[in-house]
C-alpha cells in the first residue's frame, strides 16, 4: 500500500479517536485528548510533507 495511503488511515483512525476521547471526559483539556490531539496533528504533518515530496520530483 502506498505511504500515504497508510497514513490517510492512520489519521482517520486517530482522528476518530479523538472524538471518542473528547466525547468521553467532555472536555478539550483534558490531557487524553491533548495527547491525542498532537498524535493527530504529527500525522497530519507526516502526510502534508508526503505531498511536498511529490511536488518537487522533477519530471523525467
Amino acid at each position: 500500500m502506498e505511504k500515504s495511503m497508510l497514513i490517510k488511515l492512520r489519521i482517520e483512525r486517530a482522528r476518530n479517536r479523538l472524538h471518542a476521547l473528547t466525547a468521553k471526559h467532555e472536555n478539550f483539556q483534558h490531557p487524553a485528548v491533548i495527547k491525542q490531539s498532537m498524535v493527530l496533528d504529527d500525522l497530519i504533518n507526516q502526510y502534508n510533507r508526503i505531498g511536498d515530496q511529490q511536488i518537487k520530483k522533477p519530471i523525467g
